[in-house]
């Protein structure tokens, strides 16, 4: 049976008429799919027991569950999240001492080939749905309840795969998310982090969400990026720098550069220099993310002299630049780690 969640209000309501039913029930259904999460039809107490049960001979709902909940030595969490046919995606809440943070999945595997990621060596099963977006955020609010006692306050769409390729369901899920109707969540503490598909950032700007944008840069030597995500070569970084600036035009919210600095592969002064160019272009910060090894001994952590010399260079040419710790490395949870691997 198809999702209830599939339909929009409006198809609720026409699905409800034909029932026989006045439209004001498919907003009652609707609050309980996307306010409260609901996972069972037959829970919707305001419906009489015919009517969930009518529901239930053509509908169903499927949400995702923990298949294996790994906890780090720092607080992070990662959620082994098991879709209804059986494929398997991971989501991590990060905790600090002000915020507490979902990193989100968007496509079982990727549609990419980053060489610094593990999870582009997986293949790309699928996309996600709207509703397995959403659940990933609702299951990781509850766990900020009860692991960390307050709310999930922030969501990154940096989970396993590109967002930008599931395009549709990623947006209206931002919407479910942030609607009073949904989450209720502010539109302003979800950021979409992006390899560079230019056309799509357009798109995203055009869409109106409030949403903040990262794009995960590594170089801004083209020659060099397209060694670290060979899929780039597709994507000048020129029309990326016209996309980011269309996108600050449209929006006035500044880009964030993620940047992982690599021991040998772009810890030099020109991958500095080049990358300074690159930021003076739009308004934008730079994230310096300590990186995590996934095993194949190319890409390892620059040493804290290389790290240090890129916020000196950056901050004396007026960009703000933060270093973002890693988090969850113990348990493959860190940025590029994530690919379904279990650790005892």
């Amino acid at each position: 049976m198809k999702d209830i969640r599939v339909l929009s209000l409006d198809q609720l309501k026409d699905y409800f008429l034909t029932l026989g039913e006045k439209p004001f029930r498919a907003k009652q259904v609707y609050d309980w799919l996307w306010s409260k999460n609901l996972h069972s039809i037959d829970e919707m107490t305001n419906l009489s027991k015919s009517l969930r049960e009518k529901i239930s001979e053509e509908y169903t709902i499927n949400p995702v569950s923990v298949d294996q909940l790994q906890r780090s030595k720092d607080g992070t969490i990662k959620n082994g999240v098991k879709l209804h046919d059986g494929l398997l995606v991971e989501s991590v809440l990060i905790p600090t001492e002000t915020r507490t943070t979902a990193c989100v999945s968007s496509q079982v595997g990727c549609s990419l080939n980053c060489e610094f990621c593990a999870t582009a060596r997986l293949k790309r099963m699928r996309n996600l749905e709207v509703a397995e977006i959403v659940d990933q955020v609702a299951l990781i609010d509850s766990q900020s309840k009860m692991y960390f006692d307050r709310p999930l306050s922030n969501i990154v769409f940096m989970g396993m795969g590109e967002p930008m390729m599931n395009y549709k369901n990623v947006v209206e899920a931002i919407r479910k998310i942030t609607q009073p109707e949904g989450l209720g969540m502010s539109p302003r503490r979800i950021t979409v982090s992006t390899s560079g598909i230019p056309k799509m950032i357009k798109m995203l700007a055009d869409d109106e969400l409030r949403v903040k944008l990262a794009l995960s840069l590594h170089s801004a030597i083209e020659s060099k990026r397209n060694e670290i995500m060979p899929f780039s070569d597709k994507f000048p970084l020129t029309d990326i720098m016209e996309a980011l600036q269309y996108w600050y035009q449209k929006t006035g919210s500044v880009i964030t550069f993620e940047y992982c600095v690599w021991k040998g592969i772009n810890d030099g002064d020109e991958d500095i220099k080049a990358l300074i160019r690159y930021c003076k272009q739009v308004p934008s910060k730079v994230n310096l993310i300590q990186y995590n090894p996934i095993g194949d001994g190319k890409y390892d952590q620059c040493n804290k002299q290389a790290e240090d010399n890129y916020v000196r260079q950056l901050e004396n040419a007026g960009i703000t630049v933060m270093i973002r710790k890693s988090r969850g490395g113990d348990i493959d949870a860190a940025c590029g780690q994530l690919a379904n691997k279990t650790t005892d």
